[in-house]
């Protein structure tokens, strides 16, 4: 639902098949990848969300409310391909996308797109809870129209400003499972919206030679390798700060503040290099490590969750 965890997969799958299927060109539309990601973290939300292990009518309600998230995730990933299909066409990581080959119309991926979206608007609001179908329909509409149409094109602070959709999926899964946002789903919210600024703009510092050929104002097309690296330094030193408020508001114990510590130190550690001596190469790592970051430290607080019981 942002474009940060949306890079994850763009960055690594840059090839599609010569002729692929039509069920694959739609498959591909929803950033499989992606999908994955946010729904691992609305997983964490809705297993964090429980005290103690889930009964069968909360496992329905978890199963409901990831199908639901998923198919409205992907709805989302494909309205922006479409949105995105001349910008895309420019860029190496993204040119392989069916919308940029042509290889499905405008009109097919609208349509693709609002069933989708339909569909799993309908599953939240008749099996988990008319809340969570509002706020995820919000997070569409804050990521593939706010974000995709206004926001990326406008401001080199894009990601900063929209990454507050992109940091929903963990409100959506405790919310599901809870049916009102609370403070600790605001911290796992407040811990993706920092991630995502040194995780994006890592990948930017890489592939800013692209962003420039499609136009789009990115940090370090717009201020420079130098101040990018610098803003990447600052922001990962503020989500190490960030990542102990699970700790410090009593949602979590040791377990998480050692992991917490750990991967955050590790992940400064990268940041820090970057900014003393840039290479692509270490981008690219850095880039890859937070999204090991952020899969390893929900799990910590989940392993945290359950060690406690």
């Amino acid at each position: 639902m942002s474009d940060a965890i949306a890079s994850s997969a763009d960055d690594v799958v840059i090839t599609a098949p010569a002729q692929p299927s039509t069920f694959r060109q739609f498959y591909v539309l929803t950033k499989p990848r992606v999908v994955q990601l946010i729904v691992f973290c609305a997983v964490i939300g809705m297993l964090l969300a429980v005290p103690g292990m889930p009964s069968k009518s909360e496992a329905l309600t978890a199963l409901a409310a990831c199908i639901g998230i998923w198919l409205v995730a992907g709805a989302a990933a494909a309205f922006n391909c479409l949105i995105e299909q001349g910008i895309d066409a420019r860029m190496k990581r993204t040119a392989w996308r069916p919308t940029a080959r042509g290889e499905l119309t405008r009109w097919h991926t609208l349509t693709f797109s609002a069933v989708l979206c339909g569909i799993g608007m309908a599953i939240l609001a008749l099996w988990v809870n008319a809340l969570t179908m509002w706020l995820t329909l919000a997070t569409f509409v804050g990521y593939a129209v706010i974000y995709t149409v206004v926001l990326k094109p406008l401001t080199p602070q894009n990601i900063v400003i929209g990454g507050a959709s992109g940091a929903m999926p963990p409100v959506l899964g405790w919310v599901a499972m809870r049916g009102a946002v609370e403070p600790e789903a605001l911290m796992l919210c407040l811990i993706i919206f920092l991630w995502t600024p040194p995780h994006f703009w890592a990948l930017a510092l890489y592939r800013v030679e692209d962003y420039a050929r499609a136009g789009l104002p990115m940090l370090p097309v717009t201020h420079g390798n130098a101040f990018t690296r610098l803003h990447v330094l600052l922001y990962t030193v503020v989500l190490l700060a960030g990542t102990l408020l699970p700790f410090i508001y009593g949602m979590s114990g040791w377990i998480y503040l050692w992991s917490a510590l750990s991967l955050g130190l590790v992940f400064l550690a990268y940041a820090f290099a970057l900014w003393r001596r840039y290479s692509d190469a270490l981008a690219r790592k850095t880039f890859r490590f937070s999204i090991i970051y952020l899969m390893l430290l929900f799990a910590a607080l989940l392993v945290d969750h359950y060690w406690t019981i």
